[in-house]
């Protein structure tokens, strides 16, 4: 009986060693160069793994431009687990013929991405972030992490006091308000305009209140129910036209979307058209300084105005071949726990796409009363036909001074012509 005793603790000793070895696993990360994200991920993953004793967390690094390649090159060659990938945007819808489609699309078609239908976490975050930025065909394939706003803007608290003006709601207020800095020698709004986009960016709002759902506004686009010379269309872009002639400061064709930040917090004028990542930037460039963000107010109507559009910024994907599932997922859903996102939101400064969390900044408490009707904007959204010209597209930034058209009939009846050339060129 005592040998058969020690032949038994013997065989259980030798074992542990064993037992152990199997249960260890090195779960294989990979984000892209963000400082900001780099830094939460090197102080998370050892939390994880004190909470996991069995499971290491490797992290790779590569450039924000070299993220997709290496995406598909790693879950081909099956050595990842988990990747932090951009929000799903640009997904070919049916009506979309002959389009390329997006990366992600491909990867899930191809069965690369885990369907993460169902899991605990996803419980933490809202509606519109799981059906915008992670889901395709009814399935859930991304967590998305942080979002951003893009068309509002951005207001100079002590001056809009000083001389009583109020926050507009309509397009006729914003004007109004534009007129009484003007006459008071201060310029109403200012961008970045050097660089183009962010004049482009600013006609955004105006085209959100035109057309308040943009997805709809895509599939009119391609069904040829909404046409870019319509009489809808033909007031959006005389907005434009007056937003980038009138509105936004003469001298801000020359100025970079890196100076219209700092050019803002000096009090220089009194808005700036730009989106929610430049917030960071304002309060670098002068702490402490009063500033307020609203939905660029592109329509007479109010309630075509009270909406916010933006972009999904990096959400986490699953390798759906990984041999490490159970390790992909409880990282996952460590990282989903309210109190360790809490600490993600804080560290990155990014609007949060779980309700429960807060983002204790200026921007974020802003934003907050916007986000339960948060939606992608157009160009998350549209594809354009292959053979459609340059000018299928709704931007403030083609008229002077920022480029060639003073006319906004004209440039109206040009978009619809390089459209419809598209459209055209794909039946």
């Amino acid at each position: 009986m005592k040998r058969k005793w020690v032949i038994g603790a013997l065989v259980a000793l030798f074992a542990l060693p064993m037992m152990a070895a199997a249960e260890d696993v090195t779960l294989e990360l990979l984000i892209h160069q963000n400082q900001a994200l780099v830094d939460y991920i090197n102080a998370f993953n050892p939390k994880f793994e004190a909470k996991y004793p069995g499971i290491k967390v490797n992290t790779s690094v590569v450039k924000a431009d070299e993220l997709a390649t290496s995406t598909q090159t790693r879950l081909t060659a099956n050595d990842v687990d988990v990747i932090d990938m951009f929000g799903f945007a640009q997904g070919i819808q049916p009506y979309m013929k002959k389009a390329d489609k997006p990366n992600w699309q491909s990867l899930i078609e191809a069965g690369l991405l885990l369907d993460l239908s169902g899991q605990s976490f996803l419980k933490y975050y809202d509606t519109p972030t799981i059906k915008d930025a992670g889901s395709f065909n009814g399935k859930v394939y991304e967590v998305n992490t942080g979002r951003y706003a893009f068309t509002g803007v951005f207001y100079n608290k002590d001056l809009f006091a000083k001389y009583k003006v109020k926050v507009p709601t309509t397009w006729k207020e914003l004007v109004a308000a534009c007129d009484t800095f003007k006459k008071a020698g201060i310029p109403a709004i200012t961008c970045g305009g050097k660089d183009g986009w962010p004049i482009l960016v600013a006609g955004y709002g105006i085209l959100l209140s035109a057309y308040p759902d943009q997805a709809a506004l895509v599939k009119g686009l391609w069904d040829g129910s909404i046409k870019w010379n319509d009489a809808k269309s033909l007031d959006m872009w005389q907005k434009m036209q007056v937003l980038a002639r009138d509105l936004i400061e003469p001298g801000a064709s020359g100025i970079g979307s890196d100076g219209a930040p700092g050019r803002f917090a000096s009090g220089a004028a009194a808005m700036l058209a730009a989106g929610s990542w430049d917030a960071s930037n304002i309060e670098a460039a002068k702490p402490n300084f009063k500033f307020g963000y609203f939905p660029m107010p592109g329509s007479d109507n109010a309630a075509n105005n009270k909406f916010i559009a933006g972009k999904y910024d990096v959400g986490w994907v699953v390798n759906a071949k990984t041999e490490h599932k159970d390790a992909a997922l409880k990282w996952l859903a460590f990282f989903s726990d309210p109190g360790n996102y809490q600490a993600y939101v804080t560290a990155l400064g990014i609007i949060p796409t779980q309700p429960t969390a807060k983002l204790d900044t200026t921007i974020g408490k802003e934003i907050a009363p916007y986000l339960s009707t948060f939606r992608l904007g157009y160009e998350l959204l549209w594809v354009a036909p292959k053979g459609a010209g340059q000018w299928a597209q709704p931007n403030a930034a083609f008229f002077k001074p920022y480029n060639q058209f003073d006319d906004a009939k004209k440039l109206a009846d040009q978009a619809q012509a390089d459209l419809a050339a598209g459209l055209k060129a794909v039946q």
